[in-house]
């Protein structure tokens, strides 16, 4: 029974459990209140009719000692003995007032010839109902007894119970309905963030652009349900931001697998049409089967390449315990050198400007993949600028980090697509009629991030600046 009124409050909503639980705590407070004033009153009461009885009893024992029994008419209902007493023995004067059954009496008078105080007791009279009884020494060896009755006081008191009974009641309900209707408007805050809690359970979270449009509003509820609302709120924003990488994160997947299928699909087509042209006679012939073997193997490469930048970009985004990177102690500017030898040799028609102090610029890299670095930009500087387009390599270098900056004075970057520039097979020439994978600024970037450094794009138009920073230390 007990555990199945248990589970029947636990199953309660939690309004009104606190309602209920409101109710049982004022329920035992009313309680306590109750019998404490219940008994102040009673005690109040009986010492009232004890003084009382006091001062009758001052009147009574002249007359009692001046006539031997009490010749004044006691007040109605009251009682009134006079014992001799002596040894064990109590032996009652007459005429007397007393009730038919008096050894309530008697035994008092017996108790007092034994004492100094006046005594004062709370008895039952058979037919009489409860009386208060108070003895006092006449004069030695006589005791003067009064019983006074206690209905009045009794009465009192049961209206008084009456009276708490119902007031309590009252105040009892009241403080439950309106305690319940204050509690629900308190509680309505967590109502309302379990309503959009369940708005998002309903919410489909599987779609590539989804965003929880729900937020918990709201000001009521006191401190501690502003603070739950806060947070609340927060992990809605971080399951917004979360959602949105990922489908940021898909949506680059699925133009990355477009892009990469169409840069693959090129050179496959391709290799399979010189492949073909090996059907027919002429194109067995000694020079036409080495033009093709040529143009296939420059296809091969090509697609060796890709899968090369892209085998580097996912083992970065990997970030694999075993980074490729092999640092070592490296003088930046003989690297920078190096670069600018090539880039001359290899793209004659954009004349090169190197700027380097002549002390060496040390950090902790490594050499192989900052020269590919190096050679991305360059290359990206010749394949996107027309023949005659001066380009220029800057390197300084500070004891925290060595900067590298490529610039030319070719057409610029649209500001529009200077935001993606550096995003995998991104053109800023969307026909692709120019050269290139569109990996070389993304591979870039990526080593650029793996070695802790960054790579910024400033310019306008007439002038592009890529900036490479990297640590001195390499940390």
């Amino acid at each position: 029974m007990i555990r199945r009124l248990w589970r029947a409050y636990r199953g309660l909503r939690l309004g009104t459990r606190l309602a209920l639980g409101l109710g049982v705590l004022s329920l035992v407070v009313f309680a306590v209140v109750g019998t404490v004033l219940t008994a102040y009153m009673r005690d109040y009461l009986e010492r009232q009719l004890a003084d009382q009885m006091k001062l009758v009893q001052v009147v009574q024992s002249k007359d009692a000692a001046a006539h031997g029994t009490v010749q004044r008419k006691p007040y109605y209902g009251w009682y009134t003995a006079v014992y001799d007493v002596s040894g064990g023995s109590a032996d009652l004067r007459t005429p007397a007032e007393v009730p038919a059954d008096s050894r309530s009496l008697t035994e008092l008078a017996r108790t007092m010839a034994r004492s100094e105080k006046d005594i004062t007791r709370t008895v039952r009279i058979g037919g009489h109902g409860p009386y208060l009884l108070r003895a006092c020494a006449v004069e030695p060896g006589v005791v003067l007894v009064s019983a006074a009755p206690m209905g009045d006081v009794e009465d009192t008191v049961d209206q008084l119970v009456t009276v708490q009974v119902i007031v309590f009641g009252l105040a009892l309900a009241a403080l439950v309905v309106f305690g319940r209707r204050m509690l629900r408007r308190g509680l309505k805050p967590l109502s309302d963030m379990a309503s959009t809690a369940h708005g998002i359970a309903s919410h489909d979270l599987t779609e590539s652009a989804a965003r929880l449009p729900l937020r918990a509003d709201g000001r009521d509820g006191g401190q501690e349900v502003a603070e739950l609302r806060t947070a609340f709120n927060t992990m809605l924003e971080h399951i917004d931001a979360s959602l949105a990488v990922r489908a940021e994160a898909e949506q680059r997947l699925r133009r990355f697998v477009a892009d990469a299928s169409h840069e693959l699909r090129t050179p496959l087509m391709s290799v399979r049409g010189y492949a073909d042209l090996f059907q027919y006679a002429a194109a067995n012939e000694p020079a036409e089967r080495e033009r093709h073997l040529a143009r296939l193997r420059a296809e091969a490469a090509r697609m060796g390449g890709l899968l090369d930048d892209l085998l580097l970009l996912a083992r970065l985004d990997a970030d694999e315990v075993e980074a490729p990177l092999r640092r070592e102690d490296t003088d930046l500017t003989e690297l920078v050198r190096q670069a600018a030898d090539a880039f001359r040799a290899g793209h004659p028609g954009h004349p090169l400007t190197l700027r380097a102090g002549p002390a060496a610029v040390r950090a902790h890299l490594d050499p192989q993949r900052v020269r590919q670095v190096l050679d991305n930009l360059l290359t990206n500087a010749a394949v996107h600028t027309p023949p005659g387009t001066a380009v220029s390599v800057t390197l300084s270098g500070t004891p925290e980090a060595a900067r590298v900056s490529v610039a030319d004075t070719g057409p610029g970057i649209p500001a529009a697509d200077r935001e993606r520039i550096f995003d995998r097979f991104y053109r800023v020439d969307k026909a692709r009629s120019r050269g290139g994978s569109g990996l070389g600024l993304s591979v870039a970037a990526s080593l650029v991030r793996a070695h802790g450094g960054t790579v910024e794009l400033t310019g306008e138009p007439g002038a592009t600046v890529f900036t490479v920073t990297l640590p001195a230390t390499g940390h």
